[in-house]
């Protein structure tokens, strides 16, 4: 339903009354050498404010077969292919020498999970030269999500939440929050959900937190069936929505901020629920 995500209405609603009361009180009472109808007038562009990030639009979702769709409104920063080079440690395997450990991202084992595709957990990646692809590699979208854009996140296509699992960054109780433009933003405080789709395909969207946000709030849980388009989470103020795909079955149909196209210096605008990221590739070279 459109209109404010969750959560929105209490700030909106106690802004405005601030406001609202703060001017009655002004001009019926005392105005404070003008300082109350001031006070009453930032609550009120507050809750304007508030009321504009929170807000989540109803929209009409595609309903072409073989598409994956954007999870967040933002820009493309880049679309990469990826290998896998390494997966988190068990419990049994944190005490080996064999983990490599980093100061920012934590430790790893340096061998991928057997099945790459089923995103059983974190993974580390790394970009794929050209001529040296394999069947088992991703394609990597990240989505700058600026404090402007509707942050409300959308599933892709439809399919069922397999996994959702909150990281944060080594050494930090919550945290790190690195700017969501940049690429050490990957491993700040972020959520990881693992949908996987009707065919048996798994897909892998991480909510990232910027600079500014310090919560994502899930709004589904593990278990659940989701529909393509329907709202899963929500993440406050600037950050960032990264997709992984399978390279084999999926090609990216957008432009990104990499490619240096000079009429999308940004990278191209995508809309949750409505653009296309994605394309099968099997079900486009039948049609």
């Amino acid at each position: 339903m459109a209109g404010l995500a969750p959560g929105g209405w209490g700030p909106v609603l106690t802004l405005f009354a601030m406001g609202g009361s703060t001017l009655i009180i002004g001009a019926i009472i005392d105005p404070l050498a003008g300082l109350l109808p001031l006070l009453g007038m930032l609550c009120l562009m507050a809750s304007v404010f508030v009321g504009y990030f929170w807000r989540d639009p109803d929209r009409p979702v595609p309903r072409e077969s073989g598409i994956l769709i954007s999870p967040a409104d933002g820009h493309v920063m880049f679309v990469r292919r990826e290998r896998a080079t390494g997966r988190r440690p068990s419990t049994s395997e944190r005490t080996s020498a064999t983990i490599e450990s980093d100061q920012h991202t934590g430790d790893w084992w340096p061998e991928p999970l057997d099945d790459v595709l089923g995103f059983a957990t974190e993974q580390r990646f790394e970009a794929v030269n050209k001529d040296e692809e394999r069947e088992n590699d991703v394609w990597r979208l990240a989505i700058f999500m600026s404090p402007l854009d509707v942050h409300v996140n959308r599933v892709p296509e439809a399919g069922v939440v397999e996994r959702m699992e909150l990281r944060i960054g080594k050494g930090r109780r919550r945290g790190p929050f690195v700017k969501a433009y940049r690429k050490e933003s990957e491993f700040n405080e972020r959520v990881r959900s693992v949908f996987r789709l009707e065919d048996g395909v798994r897909v892998e969207v991480t909510q990232i937190s910027g600079a500014l946000a310090r919560t994502i709030l899930p709004y589904v849980g593990e278990g659940d069936a989701l529909r393509r388009g329907q709202r899963f989470g929500m993440i406050r103020l600037g950050s960032r929505v990264d997709v992984r795909v399978p390279a084999d079955i999926y090609s990216p149909c957008v432009v990104s901020a990499e490619d240096k196209v000079p009429s999308l210096p940004k990278g191209e605008a995508v809309v949750a629920g409505r653009s296309v990221v994605f394309r099968h590739r099997t079900r486009n070279e039948e049609e």
